[in-house]
């Protein structure tokens, strides 16, 4: 501990050494004048040495006398400590700080910012919020203030204030928050389904919509809110919707979209759906699924058959593990070979790994570099071993 707090505060004191010789030249004062200043140095100082970091934050602070040219030092101190995590001191000092009557307008507007990010780190979010909320209204700052009061609305989950927040900044920046309003509205469309309010819930559904027309999660909820009302052929085309805006979510929609289709009873147009949609994806939710329709339509053995054609085309681990269970549950079947499927796969995922990796920041690569790109460590990539793959 001791090392740390000599690494923060000796420049700190060095600082005020030197601002006390510079403000003792400026007012041309004797060396009578400067040497006044000494024993509280040295006291400071002192407590430093003794391990009374309080004690010394105290001298060095009354030492450096709140003027137009220390104000920085002060919010510079009071930063450095917050960011070490000592926030009780951050806050001592920005507190003495905004005490002062002869701060600017300006110099207030920084010491206000600072305070109330160090309440944030403390977790005081009411009293960041009267901080970030006075400092808006003084007309500086007002960018940052807002920026502060989302991110406290969005810790707290007050979707409401962070929605006129985003209309603020808006308006402020001149910047869309389009996406962030979506997503609010969206956490404020939850809240109402879960208190069972639906016509709220579809509100704040179509908002997000305005909003953000191609938001996977507001067509996500609109089509499970249509499908949960029996309105499955519009709740299927908001499915096929959300595929072809972003294929990554599919594994999400997969259950709501085979229910409809299973609705519609339209077993063979699930299954060349989820087929087409495969050779799009080539996901391994969606093959597992294709399966159980082959299954359900055509029977295991046609299952299986097609289960290992696509892993002989699109090897994977999953795709492995289900033709494993396929055969588990169905002992009685002609053996199919499993071997030449588990051989494609290993040789896929043998390919597909690393050489090399760095021992120090995990850059992995196919050659050796005695200088990782990553972290540009020398001698740190070293051959990557089995196991640890």
């Amino acid at each position: 501990m001791m090392p740390e707090i000599l690494f923060l505060l000796l420049p700190v004191a060095a600082l005020s050494g030197w601002l006390m010789a510079r403000a003792s030249y400026k007012k041309k004062a004797d060396k009578k004048t400067a040497c006044a200043y000494e024993p509280a140095y040295y006291k400071g100082l002192n407590f430093l040495l003794n391990e009374q970091p309080d004690k010394a934050i105290d001298v060095f602070i009354d030492l450096l006398e709140v003027d137009s040219e220390t104000v920085e030092t002060h919010l510079a101190l009071g930063s450095l400590f917050r960011k070490r995590g000592e926030v009780d001191r951050a806050i001592r000092i920005h507190q003495n700080l905004i005490a002062r009557p002869s701060l600017g307008q300006e110099q207030r507007a920084n010491a206000l910012l600072e305070l109330g990010q160090d309440y944030m780190n403390a977790g005081l979010f009411d009293r960041a919020e009267n901080l970030f909320t006075e400092l808006y209204e003084t007309g500086k700052l007002q960018k940052k203030a807002l920026e502060n009061l989302k991110e406290i609305y969005q810790q707290e989950k007050v979707w409401d204030k962070c929605l006129t927040v985003v209309k603020q900044l808006e308006s402020y920046t001149g910047k869309s928050y389009s996406d962030e309003t979506a997503h609010y509205n969206c956490e404020l469309a939850e809240l109402s389904f879960k208190t069972g309010e639906i016509s709220h819930a579809a509100e704040f559904i179509k908002k997000a919509k305005q909003s953000s027309p191609d938001s996977v999660r507001a067509l996500l909820m609109e089509a499970r809110l249509e499908e949960s009302q029996q309105h499955i052929k519009k709740a299927l085309k908001l499915y096929q919707q959300i595929i072809e805006t972003d294929h990554m979510f599919v594994s999400e929609i997969l259950p709501g979209l085979i229910n409809c289709y299973r609705q519609k009873g339209s077993l063979e147009e699930l299954q060349n759906y989820l087929g087409s949609l495969f050779q799009r994806t080539h996901d391994t939710a969606v093959l597992e699924q294709l399966v159980a329709a082959v299954t359900q339509g055509q029977g295991i053995k046609a299952a299986m058959d097609y289960l290992v054609t696509q892993l002989a085309e699109y090897p994977s681990l999953k795709g492995l593990q289900l033709l494993h269970q396929l055969k588990s549950d169905n002992p009685s079947l002609q053996a199919v070979d499993v071997a030449s499927v588990l051989g494609n796969i290993i040789e896929v995922e043998l390919s597909q790994r690393p050489a090399y990796a760095c021992r120090r920041c995990g850059y992995e690569a196919k050659t050796l570099h005695w200088q990782c790109p990553g972290c540009r460590s020398w001698g740190t990539i070293k051959p990557a071993l089995d196991h640890e793959s």
